[in-house]
Parts: C-alpha cells; sequence; structure tokens
C-alpha cells in the first residue's frame, strides 16, 4: 500500500507506469456481478488467521497493528505484499470473478468507485466518534454512494518544504525585503510563493521544482482557486475543466515552471524530491511522509522547514492522498476482516512509529505534533482540514481521465506560447466523451 517512488507514495498518484489505462471502467462494470454474490458469514471466533492484501512495503505501515492484534485476538494477519499495479489487477481480477484469496486489502481512494459493487459496505463502523476524528475530505472520499466501503488506514496531504538555512539567512532577508517590500518568511498564498521562487532561482540554485508529469499539484491549485467541483460537476456527467477557475489555476500553475530546471513537462514526483534532497531547489511542493525520509546525508537534512499548503483566492488546500482498508463482499471471513478493519482503525496511531509514519485520524496526528521528527503533523492536519480541501471525484473513470486527458493537458500547458484556454476546451470534450461512455 505504500507506492514507492523514491522509497514512498503519497497515497494518491505519481507516475504510476499508467497501466491503469481504462482499467477502472472495465471494474466497474465486473464488479455488478461479483457485487451480487452471496456474501459469506464468518464466525471470527473460529478464523486463525487473516489475508491482508497491501502495496510493496506496506505492511511495514500496519505491522504494529497487526502485532498487537495477535497478541490480543490470537488471530495471526499475513500480508500480501504487491506492486501498485499488481495490488490492482489481484483486486479487480478477484472481485470481478467472487474467487477471493483476501480477507482485506488496502486500497488507493482512486479504486473505490470501481471496485465498489464488490466490497462490504461498512457503514457501521462510521460512527459518531470516527466522523469526528476523521478529515471531511479523507471520510468522504472512502464513501461511494450510499456506502462507505472504506475505513481510512493512512493520511497524506502535500505541504510546503522550505531550507531553513536560506530563509533565515540574514542576507537573503535583506536582500528579499529590499526587492519585494516584505520580510522573507516561508509562504503562504500564491503571489508569495512565486516571490520566493523567482528570489532563490539564481547561481545554479531553483526556486521550486515543478512536476508537471503528475497531476496532483495542479488539481492542489485548482481547489485553491476555488473549484467546488474538481474536473468533473457533481453527478459526474461532464466536465468542468473550460470553466474560467480551471484556467485561472492552470495560468497559474504553468508559471512556476521558469522557477524549476528545464523540461518541467517531464518532471514526476521523484524528480522533484531528489533536486529538493540534493540541495538545488529552495523550496518544493510536496506529500508530508517524505520529510521523514531525507536522507541523512542530504545537503538539507536538518535545514528543512514545513508548512501548509499554500494558498490561492479561496485559501489553503490540497489533495488529499488517503490508503483504505477494505473488505471483500464475497470473502470467506467477512466478520473476521471487518473486525481487524476497526482494530486498524482504534490503534491507528501505532502507524506513526513506523518509518512513513502515515496514519489517519486526526487524533493520532495531533498526538505527535510536538514531537521530533514530527514536524509535518501540524501542517498536513492544517492542510486537510482547510476548507477549499475536496477529494477527488468518485468515478470509475478517474484513473482514464487522468491518465488520458489531465497529465497531457497539464504537460501541453508548459510548452512556449500554449493557448490554455483552448488546452482547457479541448480536454473538457474529451472528459465528456469518457464519462459518456
Amino acid at each position: 500500500m505504500l507506492r514507492t517512488r523514491s522509497a514512498v507514495p503519497h497515497r494518491a498518484h505519481t507516475s504510476r507506469g499508467r497501466l491503469l489505462v481504462g482499467m477502472a471502467v472495465a471494474a466497474a462494470a465486473g464488479l455488478v456481478l461479483a457485487g451480487c454474490a452471496t456474501s459469506s458469514t464468518s464466525d471470527s471466533a473460529h478464523v486463525k488467521s487473516l489475508t491482508v492484501l497491501v502495496e510493496g512495503g506496506g505492511h511495514l505501515e500496519l505491522q504494529p497493528i497487526a502485532d498487537l492484534y495477535k497478541k490480543q485476538t490470537g488471530i495471526s494477519v499475513t500480508f500480501v505484499e504487491l506492486p501498485y499495479n499488481g495490488l490492482y489487477n489481484r483486486v479487480n481480477s478477484e472481485l470481478s470473478t467472487g474467487n477471493i484469496s483476501f480477507d482485506a486489502a488496502a486500497l488507493d481512494a482512486i479504486w473505490l468507485p470501481a471496485f465498489a459493487a464488490g466490497l462490504k459496505p461498512l457503514n457501521n463502523l462510521v460512527t459518531p466518534a470516527v466522523k469526528a476524528d476523521s478529515f471531511p475530505a479523507i471520510l468522504q472520499e472512502g464513501k461511494v454512494g450510499n456506502n462507505y466501503v472504506g475505513i481510512p488506514a493512512f493520511a497524506n496531504s502535500e505541504i510546503l518544504y522550505y531550507r531553513t538555512d536560506l530563509f533565515n539567512d540574514p542576507a537573503n532577508q535583506a536582500a528579499f525585503k529590499a526587492k519585494y517590500g516584505y520580510d522573507l518568511k516561508p509562504p503562504t498564498t500564491w503571489q508569495q510563493y512565486t516571490d520566493a521562487a523567482a528570489f532563490f532561482t539564481k547561481d545554479g540554485m531553483y526556486g521550486a521544482p515543478l512536476p508537471g508529469a503528475v497531476e496532483t499539484q495542479f488539481l492542489a491549485v485548482l481547489s485553491q482557486a476555488g473549484e467546488k467541483n474538481m474536473v468533473l460537476t457533481a453527478d459526474g456527467k461532464k466536465s468542468t475543466l473550460d470553466d474560467a477557475t480551471t484556467l485561472t489555476a492552470l495560468n497559474y500553475y504553468d508559471s512556476l515552471a521558469k522557477y524549476g530546471p528545464p523540461g518541467a513537462a517531464a518532471v514526476d514526483w521523484n524528480a522533484a524530491q531528489n533536486l529538493y534532497n540534493q540541495g538545488k531547489a529552495a523550496m518544493m511542493l510536496f506529500w508530508g511522509h517524505a520529510y521523514r525520509q531525507i536522507p541523512t546525508d542530504s545537503p538539507v537534512f536538518g535545514k528543512t522547514g514545513v508548512a501548509p499548503m499554500i494558498g490561492g483566492p479561496a485559501g489553503v488546500a490540497g489533495v488529499p492522498g488517503p490508503f483504505y482498508l477494505s473488505v471483500p463482499r464475497a470473502g470467506a471471513h467477512t466478520a473476521a476482516g471487518e473486525a481487524f478493519v476497526k482494530f486498524a482503525y482504534d490503534h491507528n496511531e501505532l502507524s506513526a512509529a513506523t518509518s512513513l509514519g502515515l496514519v489517519a485520524r486526526i487524533s493520532a496526528l495531533k498526538k505527535f505534533e510536538n514531537t521530533k521528527g514530527y514536524e509535518s503533523y501540524p501542517a498536513i492536519v492544517a492542510t486537510l482540514n482547510a476548507p477549499a480541501t475536496i477529494p477527488r471525484p468518485a468515478n470509475a473513470n478517474w484513473q482514464n481521465i487522468v491518465n488520458n486527458v489531465l497529465v497531457p493537458m497539464i504537460q501541453k500547458s508548459l510548452q512556449p506560447g500554449a493557448d490554455n484556454a483552448a488546452i482547457l476546451k479541448d480536454a473538457a470534450a474529451q472528459v465528456d466523451a469518457i464519462v459518456a461512455q
């Protein structure tokens, strides 16, 4: 469940190989039959072991929970680790055929609409207490139609990373104030981010890398611009890409390309993160888990500050990057699987001590927010709690839209002389064609 790029996932999207093109649509159709299969009822008292599917490396985040679960219940948990695409394909195949080999799975949020018919509704687990301890956007993304089909396991968001040695340097502070008329500080707005990026782009240093080969940072900017219906209308039947808000967002997004290395259209999350960790960027907007992943021999280790995501006209906004624990509707041990999912949520804070430290509950994030090594937690909380932060559309075509429309759209906008209004109009037509299928 932890897709590895430079050893880590953001729990949402990166350059994942683009293998999923069109697969979500097929899954949505195939799962209709699986969803109608008779759900097995299981007696947890007779279950001795459970099988949980996770993305490669994902068991490390859940292992402390599994260890405690076995200690308290006697039930052992076996994690089956698969590559990101392999996990999707395995779950898709098994839910479609009804031949289920697992009791629970850690699933990317964007898969839930396609898999929903084959997943057990977990509405009874979403109590008032769970709602109060969950980020609204994260909880919403786990719901498809009237049913919660996933319980949050990990939450993530892009936040601001900045070089404290550069921002705190008296010479830089004086020069910045002389040029821009205000104090150099971690930016909170589009204009401040642009100013800081421009100021530090010199002498072989870039202000901030811009990932043009992935879509989520643009989607965050889209929310910051005030978009309430991300890419699709609320009913999912038509694109919103050709509206004025999206044009504002795209114009701002590609204006940042000059503050990163040439060829922004080819920059993915790996490239952006590596550039920063090599000490060649003054700032980056990146997923919160990466704070704990800065190598100790990096020139930015111990010299990195974190802050909430920047804000546009609508204020601060990020794109939630959650993974959820789900239970197959036709599994052999559905009751036992559901019991483990509940246990995992109840003991979510145990994942904080792992290498990535990804947790989902607000209380778990706040428990460690003043602990050394968890400096990113307050920034994640502030970003995910921001009113403008909204989830991606719950649409089975979403991955198809990302691969075939959004990423190419962003890359086209980064070309010299690009007509963003025309690009968005064309992209909207493509999206309309996809959702009409």
